[in-house]
């Protein structure tokens, strides 16, 4: 094959456009794809980062939640400790209560007791002398004073 001029023509004309690629386009295109690496290299590390710190928030939260579970259970086992407390000084008060009542009552009983036997005792003492007032109005005798105790002895 001969070598023409066009061929000769179209080497150089090859080499200066890949001079003219290599010196003026090859190098923004390298930029902006090393550019783009480094976003990417960086979006990835962001990515990971934030990863790393919603595992954190999740363990975190985790921990809260125990925490409270904790006290919450704390705080049932106090309040069921102080219903416990509540309900044992309700039985000792209606216990002193119902001493108080019964005591009252007992009085109550005592003093109806004492009247009735005041009342009675007003009664027999009335009844005693209108007996003696009837047993000397009527002439003494013995059968007739007997008769006479006998039935007072049946009203008392």
């Amino acid at each position: 094959m001969d070598i023409n001029m066009t061929l000769l023509g179209q080497s150089i004309a090859m080499l200066v456009f890949v001079w003219f690629c290599m010196k003026f386009i090859w190098p923004p295109i390298m930029n902006a794809i090393e550019e783009r690496q480094t976003q990417i290299a960086d979006g990835l590390a962001a990515a990971e980062r934030g990863q790393q710190s919603l595992d954190k928030a999740q363990a975190e939260s985790e921990d809260i939640v125990g925490d409270a579970r904790k006290q919450a259970t704390t705080i049932l086992d106090q309040a069921h400790a102080r219903a416990s407390e509540i309900v044992a000084e309700g039985k000792t008060d209606g216990a002193k209560e119902r001493e108080r009542q019964v005591a009252a009552a007992v009085a109550d009983v005592e003093q109806e007791t004492n009247r009735a036997r005041e009342e009675l005792r007003g009664q027999v003492s009335a009844i005693a002398v209108a007996s003696a007032e009837k047993i000397l109005r009527r002439e003494i005798d013995a059968t007739t004073h007997e008769d006479i105790l006998s039935k007072l002895a049946a009203e008392l």
